[in-house]
C-alpha cells in the first residue's frame, strides 16, 4: 500500500495507535483516580501541576526533539553519551534547589502549605523522565516508533495499578498521601519506560549511551538545539508557573474565597483543559513524525518534500482540530460526566472549543521551526505572547469576572502564537 511507502505517514500512523491506546488508558486512569480521591485532591494536585511542568521542561532540555534532530541529521551515537551526562548534571542541580526552595513556593507564591510535600516528591521523578527523554528521542531520529507503544502501554498498566493498590489506600489516610502518592507514580512510570528502552535498542547504541564519554562537539550540538527550544517552553511554563499566583493573590485581594478560587481553578485546568487537550496525542503524533522528515529534507535542501509534508501535516491537524473541537462542544456536559462525575467546567469548554482548533496548530509549527534551524524565532514569538497573556490576566483579573480573566488570556495567547508563526513560516517557504 502506498501509505506504508510514505515514512512520515507510517511513523504518524503509528505513534497515533500509541497515543490513542495511552489516551485511553489515561482516561481510564484518570476516571477510576478522580472517582476514588474526590475534588479537594484534584484541586491540590492541580495547583502544582504548573510548577511540575515548568520543572519537567527544565530537566528534560527538549531531548526528545533535539535528540531526533541530530540522529536523524548525522547518525552520531556520540551525541546520547553526552546528552546523558548533561541531563545526570541538570537533574542534580534541580533536586538540591527544589529541596531549598520549595517551603517558599509553597506557603508564600501558591499559599498552600500542604503543596510543599509535592513539590519535594515531584523533584524526585525529574530524573528518570529525563533518562527516558534521550532514549525517545533517539527511537524518533531513526523513525522506529514500536518501542513507544510498548514503553506507553507499560507506563499506564503500571500507573493504574499503583493508583488502584496504593492511592486507594492512602486516601484513607488524607487527601495529601493520595496528591503525593500520584506524584510518586512518575517515579515508576517513567523507571519502567527506561528498562522498557533499554530493551529495544541496540545493545552497542546502549554501550555507548552509558559509557559516559564526553564530547565537546556532540554537547555544543545538543546545546545549540537544545537550549532555544526548551527556553521557548520555559517561558511558555513560567507564565504557566505564575498563572496561579497572579490569579489567586488579585482575586484574593478582590474578594473571592480561597476555596472558590481552588475549586475554579480545578475545574478550569483539570476538566476544562483536560478535556480539550485529550486530541492532543493526535497531533503530537504528527509533529514528532514531521521533525526527522523536514530535518532529512532540509539537510538534502529537498524544498519540494519540505512543503509536501507539512502541507500533509497541516490538513492532518485542522481535520482532527475541527472534529475533535466540535465533538467536545456539542457534548461538553456528557464527557465531563463520564470521565469525571461532574459538570464544572463545562461553560469553560463552551468558550475555548471553538478557539482549540487553533491551539493544535502550535505543536506542529514548533516542530518545524526546530526542524528548519529557526527556534529563536519560535522563542521570541512565545515570549511575546506569554508577556501579553501574563498582562492580560492582571488587568481582566481587577474586573471582578474570576476565572474567566484566565480563559480570556489564554484565548489572546493561542491566536497570538498561531498567527506570527504562520506568518514566518509563510515567508520561509515563499522565500526558499
Amino acid at each position: 500500500m502506498k501509505i506504508f511507502k510514505n515514512k512520515f505517514l507510517t511513523s504518524t500512523f503509528i505513534l497515533m495507535l500509541s497515543g490513542l491506546s495511552t489516551k485511553v488508558l489515561g482516561l481510564i486512569i484518570k476516571v477510576i483516580f478522580t472517582r476514588i480521591v474526590g475534588s479537594t485532591t484534584i484541586s491540590l494536585y492541580s495547583i502544582v501541576m504548573p510548577t511540575y511542568s515548568l520543572l519537567l521542561t527544565i530537566s528534560n532540555l527538549a531531548m526528545p526533539s533535539t535528540i531526533a534532530k541530530l540522529i536523524a541529521q548525522k547518525n552520531d551515537k556520540k551525541t546520547l553519551s553526552s546528552a546523558l551526562i548533561i541531563i545526570i548534571i541538570l537533574n542534580i542541580f534541580l533536586i538540591l534547589l527544589m529541596f531549598l526552595v520549595s517551603h517558599f513556593i509553597a506557603n508564600t507564591l501558591l499559599k498552600e502549605p500542604k503543596a510543599y510535600y509535592l513539590l519535594i516528591a515531584m523533584s524526585l521523578t525529574l530524573p528518570f523522565s529525563s533518562i527516558a527523554c534521550i532514549f525517545k528521542g533517539y527511537f524518533y531520529g531513526i523513525q522506529k516508533n514500536y518501542p513507544h507503544v510498548l514503553s506507553n502501554t507499560i507506563e499506564q498498566l503500571i500507573r493504574l495499578t499503583l493508583i488502584l493498590t496504593v492511592i486507594s489506600k492512602l486516601i484513607k489516610i488524607s487527601y495529601v498521601h493520595a496528591a503525593v502518592g500520584l506524584m510518586l507514580t512518575y517515579l515508576f512510570t517513567e523507571a519502567a519506560s527506561i528498562l522498557t528502552f533499554s530493551f529495544c535498542i541496540n545493545k552497542n547504541v546502549l554501550k555507548n549511551m552509558f559509557n559516559f564519554s564526553f564530547s565537546k562537539n556532540s554537547a555544543k550540538d545538543i546545546l545549540n538545539l537544545s537550549i532555544p527550544s526548551v527556553t521557548s517552553k520555559l517561558i511558555g511554563n513560567i507564565c504557566y508557573f505564575f498563572e496561579p499566583i497572579i490569579l489567586t493573590n488579585i482575586l484574593l485581594f478582590k474578594g473571592y474565597s480561597n476555596s472558590f478560587i481552588l475549586t475554579e481553578y480545578g475545574a478550569y485546568n483539570a476538566y476544562a483543559i483536560s478535556t480539550l487537550t485529550i486530541p492532543s496525542f493526535f497531533i503530537s503524533a504528527i509533529s514528532l513524525a514531521l521533525l526527522p522528515e523536514i530535518s532529512k529534507y532540509i539537510e538534502n535542501r529537498n524544498i519540494y518534500y519540505v512543503k509536501k509534508r507539512l502541507k500533509e501535516a497541516l490538513i492532518f491537524t485542522f481535520l482532527i482540530g475541527l472534529t475533535s473541537s466540535f465533538i467536545i462542544f456539542i457534548f461538553r456536559n456528557e464527557l465531563l460526566m463520564l470521565l469525571y462525575k461532574t459538570t464544572l467546567g463545562t461553560n469553560y469548554i463552551k468558550y475555548l472549543a471553538p478557539v482549540f482548533i487553533l491551539f493544535y496548530f502550535e505543536s506542529v509549527f514548533a516542530s518545524f521551526m526546530q526542524a528548519i534551524g529557526k527556534a529563536k524565532i519560535t522563542l521570541k514569538i512565545t515570549i511575546l505572547a506569554s508577556v501579553i497573556k501574563l498582562i492580560c490576566l492582571t488587568f481582566l483579573s481587577f474586573f471582578k469576572i474570576g476565572i474567566y480573566s484566565l480563559l480570556i488570556s489564554e484565548i489572546i495567547n493561542i491566536i497570538v502564537v498561531v498567527s506570527l508563526n504562520y506568518f514566518y513560516i509563510n515567508k520561509y517557504l515563499k522565500y526558499n
